[in-house]
């Protein structure tokens, strides 16, 4: 009787579950193990379109793939996730990512590094939505915060290895580098997944009640959890979507075409300090402030509500992208720029984690989060491909930047003017429904009996 009521949540004894701040090292580990698979991209392109005699279009395919099978398969994931736990998910995950980057290296056709870096991208979702899940469970207290530390962990990571990276491509090839690191990067998330485990069902961290308490009066929390499907219904997610599509665009852009600008615009080669060029010191300040910002500005957001965090954070960003296509040809201004604008962006991977599950509830976060985090894989399709096709028609990334901008202004004023007040209602309306008033969240909580 006892096996026949057993639940996925009761198959890891408490006295086996490490604790919760470990956990989110753990997390932060693994993050920063697959950060490379992307963040590192930019610096592969150039030899892989020489040794495989290819259009940059064509290699950019590969990223766009790997981005989108990154974040379209996490739903999927994150449903695994919620259901038996991150560990073993996060195990099939290291194998990937390390055979990934493997096969990638050992591959002599455009069609088997697609399929090979593909593979790795659906390893990095499986860490990413495993830990970000893991995180967004473990941490309702500092959610902002403590997602935003895993989160940062996946934008720095690849600041620790750029250097190393980019001398080995440079002595031993790309194809040498590839497998280097795919051993490495599969090994440590494979030692990190040995410390994850989810919650058990109920519980809550210390002092939940008075912490609870306090964080509802600075934050929109709802007070029921949805499911996937449920959220699905809600408008409200078409918002956060489509905002998350326009600001996933703009980073992205810079993240995987930096090295293409930098050629663009003759920066790529001066050296400016330490014997580096302008292009990897870019490279290697932006993936600092890009680790940095998630937590920062997910401890901000925690303070100051999210929708003011992404109001605040994306007027800068596009202050910054309109300074750096005024700017970009001087090797200073394109480093400095270059790293404001992940500073500015970067932390959409804090705030719209926390976003979903002060919406939508922390029962079910992994999975609901991992449907937002598709996004990222439709915004791609734009910044990669997509803007490296608007570059050779034009031979200019001016409308390119413009882009980056209108996406940024547009969705800062949609997180203020629309997004807030939308919360505020559906917050307020899932802790005092009232009878006969039709608004976003009544069916589902007239479905559920919440009175």
């Amino acid at each position: 009787m006892a096996a026949s009521t057993a639940t996925p949540e009761s198959l890891i004894h408490p006295s086996r579950i490490p604790n919760r701040w470990i956990q989110l090292v753990a997390g932060i580990f693994a993050m920063m193990a697959v950060a490379n698979l992307q963040y590192a991209w930019t610096v592969f392109t150039k030899p892989i379109q020489s040794h495989l005699h290819a259009t940059l279009v064509d290699v950019q395919w590969t990223i766009t793939l790997f981005i989108a099978l990154e974040t379209w398969l996490v739903p999927f994931e994150g449903y695994l996730v919620d259901r038996v736990g991150p560990r073993l998910m996060l195990g099939v995950g290291a194998i990937a990512v390390g055979l990934g980057w493997i096969g990638s290296g050992q591959s002599e056709t455009l069609g088997g590094l697609y399929f090979w870096y593909g593979l790795a991208g659906v390893g990095a979702g499986m860490v990413y939505g495993g830990t970000i899940g893991n995180a967004l469970k473990w941490f309702p207290d500092y959610r902002g915060l403590c997602v935003g530390l895993t989160a940062g962990a996946y934008g720095v990571g690849t600041a620790l290895t750029i250097i190393p990276i980019s001398n080995m491509l440079k002595a031993s090839g790309y194809q040498h580098t590839f497998i280097f690191w795919g051993a490495i990067q599969g090994v440590v998330v494979l030692a990190a997944a040995l410390f994850l485990a989810k919650p058990p069902a109920g519980w809550t961290p210390p002092g939940w009640k008075e912490k609870e308490a306090k964080i509802k009066s600075k934050l929109t929390v709802s007070a029921i959890d949805l499911t996937p499907w449920e959220m699905l219904c809600q408008p409200s997610f078409y918002v956060v979507y489509l905002m998350m599509t326009m600001l996933a665009f703009g980073g992205i852009v810079v993240t995987v075409q930096l090295s293409p600008m930098a050629v663009s615009y003759h920066v790529d080669k001066i050296i400016v300090a330490f014997g580096m060029s302008a292009l990897v010191l870019a490279i290697e300040l932006d993936r600092i402030l890009n680790g940095l910002t998630r937590p920062f500005w997910g401890w901000i957001s925690d303070h100051i509500g999210r929708e003011n965090a992404l109001f605040i954070s994306f007027i800068l960003e596009a202050i910054a992208v309109f300074a750096l296509l005024q700017l970009i040809s001087r090797p200073i201004w394109f480093i400095a720029l270059s790293g404001l604008c992940f500073f500015a962006w970067g932390n959409i991977y804090s705030l719209f984690p926390s976003i979903t599950a002060d919406l939508y509830g922390r029962k079910w976060a992994t999975t609901n989060y991992g449907i937002v985090y598709t996004a990222k894989g439709l915004a791609t399709l734009f910044a990669a491909p997509g803007a490296a096709w608007l570059f050779e028609r034009t031979g200019s990334w001016t409308k390119v930047f413009w882009a980056m901008i209108a996406c940024d202004l547009v969705a800062a004023f949609m997180a203020l003017l629309w997004l807030k007040p939308l919360a505020a209602r559906i917050v307020k309306d899932s802790e005092r429904p009232t009878p006969g008033v039709e608004n976003p969240i009544t069916p589902v909580i007239k479905a559920r009996g919440v009175a």
